[in-house]
């Protein structure tokens, strides 16, 4: 007898030893650890403000035989155009093209040098008002190009336009998810991300003059008037629901 109970304890340790660890079921997650639904919703919005300043590309370009004669004469008239520039305080005078190349002739597939040709381009921010009288000051003072004007409105401004751009693209956003939500029965619960996509002024294009070389002489002042820029934001909410 004590034979056939020990045989039937060890049958019963091999089976529980082969059958392997013993898991304990998962728990179905809580209500709180499910994924809410999310609607992901994108709002615009636009502000206009007024331009106040020019933004200026002008400079001095001259040809002559030699490169040293070109040089000297550019260095010159720039030097009395950039102390012009300074003397009237404008903004962000930077220097934005030097160049000094020569001028070939063509004659029955022939190529012959006849001179060289030098430039020195500045762009700087002025007043609209006052960009008129100054661009002619300049021609007057050795610039011999005037490249393009364009217009901006002025950096506190700008500023001031993207909050409120961003503030209507935020109302924007959250009237189209109201919209949605009714028209389904449903309600929003919370905000659980925001993402600005961007509250930028797109700076105009530069407007070009018919010209790209000015003549110096005597003439009416140059007219110049400017216009609005537009400030564009993009926001997108994610709304649990």
């Amino acid at each position: 007898m004590k034979h056939v109970a020990c045989s039937g304890l060890l049958g019963i340790t091999m089976l529980l030893g082969l059958s392997g660890p013993i898991y304990a079921q998962p728990q179905l997650p809580t209500i709180s650890e499910r994924q809410y639904r999310v609607l992901s919703v994108t709002g615009k919005g636009a502000e206009n403000i007024q331009t106040t300043e020019a933004q200026v590309r002008l400079g001095v370009e001259v040809q002559g035989r030699t490169a040293e004669a070109v040089q000297q004469q550019v260095a010159s008239r720039s030097a009395a155009v950039v102390s012009l520039l300074k003397s009237r305080k404008v903004d962000k005078l930077e220097t934005t093209g030097i160049n000094l190349s020569p001028n070939y002739s063509s004659n029955n597939g022939q190529r012959r040098l006849v001179g060289y040709r030098g430039s020195n381009v500045v762009s700087f921010r002025v007043g609209i008002e006052s960009a008129g009288a100054l661009m002619d000051d300049a021609v007057k003072a050795g610039a011999s190009r005037i490249d393009s004007v364009s217009f901006v409105a002025a950096e506190d401004a700008i500023a001031t336009a993207q909050k409120q751009a961003l503030a209507k693209a935020t109302q924007d956003a959250q009237a189209q998810a109201r919209a949605v939500l009714t028209a389904l029965n449903l309600s929003a619960k919370d905000v659980i991300s925001i993402q600005i996509n961007g509250a930028n002024a797109p700076v105009p294009p530069p407007v070009p003059f018919q010209a790209t070389t000015v003549f110096r002489g005597e003439a009416a002042s140059t007219p110049v008037v400017g216009g609005e820029q537009t400030v564009r934001a993009s926001v997108t909410l994610h709304i649990r629901y």
